[in-house]
């Protein structure tokens, strides 16, 4: 471990803190269209970009 931070993790956790603290989704301070911006948007939504939404689940 290098000490250095991954900026993924923190901007995900950042935009999860975001959403917890009421903050309002457009609040992201990242540049549009930056890998940061996309890792806030994943923390404040709480679900990966890049992740199909979970099926509900079967009435059985």
């Amino acid at each position: 471990m290098t000490g250095v931070a991954d900026p993924k993790t923190d901007a995900s956790a950042e935009g999860a803190r975001a959403r917890a603290h009421g903050r309002p989704k457009d609040s992201c301070r990242y540049a549009a269209g930056s890998p940061e911006r996309r890792s806030w948007l994943e923390g404040y939504d709480g679900l990966p970009a890049d992740r199909a939404p979970d099926q509900p689940p079967e009435n059985g």
